[in-house]
C-alpha cells in the first residue's frame, strides 16, 4: 500500500523545475492507483514550500491538486492548540524559568544549591527549561498510542544513567516529568484521526518524526501512501549525472575581502537575471556586513532569520532604561538612557536639547561618576530640571522591595506608557510592537493560563525583574516586514532547500562555520540524547549535508570562504571537501574559480606635511597653567584644545580610580585646614581629618565598597600627614588659604595684550613666619616622587608653579614667594619638591609669553612639533595627522 520516490540530482530536478516534476509524480501516482486527488493530503518540509508547490499543479493544468499543507498548518486548520494552563509548559522560556523555579521550590536539594550558588541555581532552570521543551517537542512528534512508551523510556534511561552527575540527572528527570504530566494533547494528535484517499510525504533535509508516524499508521490502516525523498547523499550525488546548475568557489584573504567578494558575488547574479538571490546566513556578523553593502546600493532585502529582539533599537533602549533604574547604576547608565529616543520627551521639557548636553559637561567636568555624587544646585537650570524629571520618571521602577512579575510589568507599563507617553512612538517605531506584545504592555494574558500564572505568583526583585526582562528580549525574534520586489533574500541554509533561487551564495563555507551543528540539551549527552529517542550530533550533521547538498539543484551556486582567520589557517568545510570528492568521483570538473567582477582602482598615496593652523591673529580670552603649557609643548596642541576648545571626553566610569582618589583628597584636606581655621567645636585633628574624609565620600557620591582600596591608602596617609603638618608648624609654618581662585592681566602694558587674563586655583597658599619667604603655595600631587623631581630639574620647563607665581605677583601682601609640590602619597611619606627660584622662574615665563602672543596676534603660525610625550598622549593626535607624517621627513 506504500510506494517510494527517489528524486536524483540532474538537469531535470534542479530547483526551477523541481515542483513540476513533483506534481507529475504525484499525480500520476494518484492517477495509476484511481485515488481522488482532491481527497489526498501532500505533507511538506517547510511552510515556504506550499506556494511554489501550489503553483506547480496549477501550471500542468491538473483539474484538482490535492491537499498541499505542513504537519504544522494541517494541524492548525483542524483545530487550535489547546493554552497552557498554570504549570504547564508555555514554550516561552523566560516565562517557563520562572515556573520551574516554582516547580523546584519543594525539593531539597534544589533549594540547597540555590542558597550555596544563586548563579548555579539560575543556570539549572535555564537547563531545565531546555530540557524540558526539547522532551515536549520530541513527545508531541509521537502517534497518540507510542508516547507512553516514550515517556517510560525516558525514565528508564535516565535512571539507568551511571556514572556522575547527580543533580544534571536530577534536573533532567524533573524536565521529563513537567513534560509528561502536561495533560494537553497536541494539534498534530488530530491528523492521526484523518483518512484521507492518501497520505504523500516529501521528505528532505531528513527524516520527519512525526510524518513517519502518520506514514506508519497509514499503513497501519491500509491508507495508500507516497514516499518522496529529494535527499542526496552527498558523497554519490552525481551519481545521475552533472548538476543542473553553475558551481563555483571563491577564496578570500580576510574577512572584510569576504564581505565584499560576497556582496559582489550577489550583485553579478542579479546583473545575469538570476533574482531572487538566496544569501543563506552561516555567519550573522559577516551578512550584516554584506548587507550593509547591497543596502548601499539600493539592493531590496528580505530577512527570513530576522535578529534577536533585545538588538532592535527599541528593546535597548527599554533596557538601557531598566539598567539606569537600578540602585547600584552608575552616572553613565542615567546618561545612556537619557541619550535615546524614548528619553528624548524629557529634555523638551527641562528645556530643550542643551539641558541634557550640559548636564553631560558638567558630569565629566566634576568627574561626578555616580548618580549620589551628582550635586543638582551646581547644575544649570534647565539640566537640574531634567535630572529631577528623570528621577520622577524612574520612580516607580524603585520600590525597594520584592513585587509580583505583573506588578512589575504595571510599574513599567506606568513609566513607559503614562509618564514618557510612548505607546504611539513605539507602536510607529520597528521592532516597537513586538516589544510591547513581548513584555505584556499592551495585552493581557488568558484568564488562568500558563502566563498570567506566573505573572501573578511569580515574586522578584528589581534585579530578578530586569534579567526577566533581559531574557524575554533575547529569546523574541524580530523580522521585518520585506517592502516591494524582494531581490536578495536572506535565509538560513535548511530554509534555502528546494525553493526557486535564481542563485545561491553562501558565504563562510569554511570549517570553523559550516559544520559544527548546535549542541543538544546541556543535561542530556549526545549518547543519552539518541537513547531518548532525540537527535544526537551524528544526526545533526547527516541533516547539515542534505541541507548541503539541496543547494547542488540551484541554478547557480557560489561558496566564498576566508583561508585565514587571523594568523591562522582556516581549511574548507567538511562538506566541501566532500563535495569535491564527490566531483572527482564522478568524472566531473573540480569547482570552477570564481571570477572578481570588481575593478581595482588605483590610489596614488599622498604624504601630509607637518600640520601648522593659521588663526589670524585670534588670541584667547584668558590661559590657565596647562593651556600655557600646552602652547610651549606643541602650539598646534594649544591651537585645539585653547583656541578651539576641544576636548576628549573624560569617561565616567562606575568604579573610583586614582583621579577620585585624587579628587577626593584634595577635597578632604580643603575641608579639613579651613575647619580648623575657624572650628565650630574643639576636636581632635586625627578626628577632624576622619570626618572630612567620610563627609568628602558622601559628598562625590563614592561607595565604600568600591572605595576602599583607596581608604585603606588614606589610613596610612593620615598619620604622616598629621606628623608632617605637626613638623611645620613647629618651624613657623601656617596654613593661610586653600583653593584660592586668581586671575590677573600680567601684560596690562602692551595694548595688543592687555585684556588677556591668566586665571588659576592654588591648591594652598602657607604663610611662612621666618625668612627668606613670606608665602609658600602647594600644589597637591597623588603621582610619583621622581616624576615631580624631574620635573623641577629643569626650573624653567615647569609651567605650573611659575604660574601660581605669576598669579601671585600683584598681590597685596608683600614678600618673597616659595613654591612645592606636595607628594601625598610615596611610599617613604610626606615629600616637598621645591621649585627654587620660582619668582624668577615666573617673571621668565611672562616675558616669554609676550613674545609669543604679540607673535601669535601678528598671525604667526601655530605648527604641531611632534616631538616627545606631548604627541605619545596628545587627543589632539588625529586633528594634526601626526601618523601621517611618516612617510614625510622630519
Amino acid at each position: 500500500m506504500h510506494s517510494i520516490h527517489q528524486f536524483p540530482l540532474d538537469k531535470d530536478h534542479g530547483s526551477a523545475d523541481f515542483w513540476l516534476r513533483l506534481a507529475a509524480t504525484v499525480d500520476a501516482w494518484l492517477r495509476e492507483r484511481g485515488l481522488a486527488s482532491r481527497d489526498a493530503v501532500l505533507l511538506l518540509p517547510f511552510a515556504q514550500h506550499l506556494a511554489p508547490a501550489r503553483r506547480a499543479w496549477m501550471q500542468l493544468n491538473l483539474p484538482w491538486q490535492p491537499r498541499i499543507e505542513t504537519t504544522v498548518s494541517l494541524a492548525s486548520a483542524l483545530g487550535p492548540s489547546p493554552l497552557p494552563q498554570a504549570q504547564q509548559i508555555s514554550f516561552d522560556a523566560a516565562i517557563d524559568a520562572l515556573a520551574a523555579r516554582g516547580l523546584l521550590q519543594g525539593q531539597s536539594w534544589a533549594q540547597a544549591l540555590r542558597e550555596r550558588d544563586p548563579r548555579a541555581f539560575e543556570q539549572a532552570l535555564q537547563r531545565l527549561v531546555e530540557a524540558a521543551h526539547a522532551f515536549a517537542r520530541a513527545g508531541a512528534q509521537r502517534s497518540p498510542d507510542a508516547r507512553a512508551a516514550f515517556w517510560d523510556a525516558g525514565r528508564e534511561a535516565l535512571q539507568l544513567q551511571p556514572g556522575p552527575g547527580g543533580l544534571e540527572r536530577a534536573l533532567a528527570l524533573v524536565a521529563l516529568e513537567w513534560a509528561a504530566a502536561d495533560p494537553r494533547r497536541p494539534a498534530t494528535d488530530a491528523l492521526f484521526e484523518l483518512r484521507p484517499s492518501a497520505w504523500i510525504h516529501l521528505q528532505c533535509g531528513g527524516p520527519d518524526p512525526l510524518a513517519e508516524a502518520l506514514l506508519a499508521r497509514a499503513e497501519q490502516a491500509e491508507v495508500p501512501s507516497l514516499r518522496l525523498s529529494a535527499d542526496l547523499e552527498l558523497d554519490a550525488a552525481f551519481a545521475a549525472g552533472a548538476p543542473p546548475g553553475r558551481l563555483e568557489q571563491a577564496l578570500c584573504r580576510d574577512f572584510e575581502n569576504l564581505a565584499q567578494c560576497s556582496a559582489a558575488a550577489v550583485l553579478e547574479h542579479l546583473s545575469q537575471g538570476r533574482a531572487p538571490v538566496a544569501l543563506i546566513a552561516q555567519d550573522r556578523v559577516l551578512l550584516r556586513r554584506v548587507r550593509a553593502l547591497l543596502e548601499r546600493r539600493g539592493i531590496s532585502i528580505a530577512d527570513e532569520t530576522g535578529w534577536t529582539l533585545a538588538t532592535t533599537p527599541p528593546a535597548a533602549q527599554v533596557m538601557a532604561l531598566l539598567r539606569a533604574s537600578r540602585r547600584e547604576a552608575s552616572l553613565d547608565e542615567w546618561l545612556a538612557w537619557l541619550k535615546t529616543g524614548l528619553a528624548a520627551g524629557l529634555g523638551e521639557r527641562a528645556g530643550g536639547n542643551g539641558a541634557l548636553t550640559l548636564l553631560e559637561a558638567r558630569c565629566r567636568a566634576r568627574g561626578w561618576s555616580r548618580p549620589q555624587a551628582l550635586r543638582p544646585d551646581s547644575l544649570a537650570p534647565a539640566s537640574a530640571r531634567l535630572w529631577h524629571l528623570a528621577q520622577e520618571v524612574l520612580a516607580p521602577l524603585q520600590p525597594g522591595i520584592a513585587l509580583s512579575l505583573a506588578d512589575w510589568l504595571e510599574r513599567l507599563r506606568e513609566v513607559l506608557l503614562r509618564r514618557l507617553n510612548l505607546q504611539a512612538l513605539l507602536e510607529e517605531l520597528p521592532a516597537g510592537p513586538e516589544l510591547l506584545d513581548a513584555l505584556w504592555l499592551r495585552r493581557q494574558p488568558w484568564p488562568d493560563s500558563a502566563h498570567e500564572a506566573v505573572l501573578q505568583r511569580s515574586l522578584l526583585s528589581q534585579a530578578d525583574f530586569i534579567a526577566w526582562v533581559d531574557a524575554t528580549l533575547e529569546a523574541a525574534q524580530y523580522v521585518p516586514p520585506a517592502s516591494g520586489p524582494v531581490q536578495v533574500m536572506i535565509t538560513p541554509l535548511a530554509r534555502a532547500m528546494l525553493r526557486p533561487f535564481g542563485a545561491i551564495v553562501l558565504p563562510g563555507a569554511d570549517a570553523a562555520s559550516l559544520g559544527p551543528v548546535p549542541p543538544g540539551p546541556a543535561l542530556l549527552g549526545d549518547a543519552l540524547a539518541r537513547r531518548l529517542g532525540l537527535p544526537g550530533q551524528e544526526e545533526k550533521r547527516h541533516a547539515l549535508a542534505w541541507q548541503f547538498a539541496q543547494t547542488l539543484r540551484a541554478p547557480a551556486l557560489t561558496l566564498l570562504r576566508c583561508t585565514r582567520h587571523g594568523s591562522e589557517p582556516l581549511s574548507a568545510s567538511p562538506l566541501l571537501e566532500r563535495l569535491a570528492l564527490a566531483l572527482q568521483a564522478a568524472g566531473l570538473p573540480p569547482l570552477a574559480a570564481w571570477q572578481d567582477a570588481r575593478v581595482a582602482r588605483p590610489v596614488v598615496a599622498q604624504a601630509g606635511g607637518r600640520a601648522a593652523a593659521q588663526v589670524g591673529g585670534r588670541l584667547p580670552a584668558a590661559l590657565s597653567a596647562s593651556a600655557v603649557d600646552a602652547l610651549r609643548r606643541c602650539p598646534y596642541q594649544f591651537f585645539g584644545r585653547v583656541l578651539l576648545g576641544l576636548r576628549e571626553q573624560e569617561e565616567l566610569e562606575g568604579e573610583a580610580d586614582k583621579r577620585d582618589y585624587g579628587t577626593w583628597l584634595h577635597a578632604v584636606l580643603h575641608q579639613f585646614h579651613q575647619e580648623r581655621l575657624a572650628p565650630e567645636q574643639p576636636m581632635p585633628d586625627a578626628q577632624r581629618l576622619q570626618r572630612a574624609a567620610e563627609t568628602q565620600m558622601r559628598t562625590l557620591g563614592l561607595a565604600p565598597a568600591e572605595f576602599l582600596p583607596f581608604s585603606a591608602s588614606f589610613a596610612r596617609f593620615a598619620p604622616r600627614y598629621l606628623d608632617w603638618l605637626r613638623e611645620q608648624e613647629a618651624a613657623g609654618v601656617a596654613y593661610a588659604d586653600g583653593e584660592l581662585a586668581r586671575e590677573v592681566r600680567p601684560w596690562a602694558a602692551e595694548p595688543r595684550l592687555a585684556a588677556l587674563l591668566l586665571r588659576g586655583r592654588i591648591d594652598r597658599v602657607d604663610r611662612v613666619d621666618q625668612a627668606p619667604a613670606a608665602r609658600r603655595l602647594i600644589d597637591y600631587k597623588t603621582g610619583s616622587l621622581a616624576g615631580l623631581k624631574a620635573k623641577v630639574a629643569e626650573p624653567l620647563e615647569d609651567t605650573q608653579l611659575a604660574v601660581y607665581a605669576a598669579l601671585m605677583r600683584d598681590d597685596e601682601e608683600r614678600g618673597e614667594l616659595a613654591a612645592q609640590y606636595l607628594a601625598l602619597d610615596d611610599a617613604k611619606g610626606i615629600a616637598a619638591v621645591e621649585h627654587a627660584e620660582v619668582e624668577r622662574s615666573a617673571a621668565l615665563l611672562l616675558e616669554g609669553l609676550r613674545g609669543d602672543l604679540l607673535a601669535l596676534a601678528d598671525g604667526a603660525p601655530l605648527p604641531a612639533l611632534g616631538e616627545g610625550l606631548a604627541c605619545a598622549y596628545c587627543e589632539m593626535r588625529g586633528l594634526c595627522r601626526r601618523d601621517d607624517w611618516e612617510t614625510v621627513a622630519l
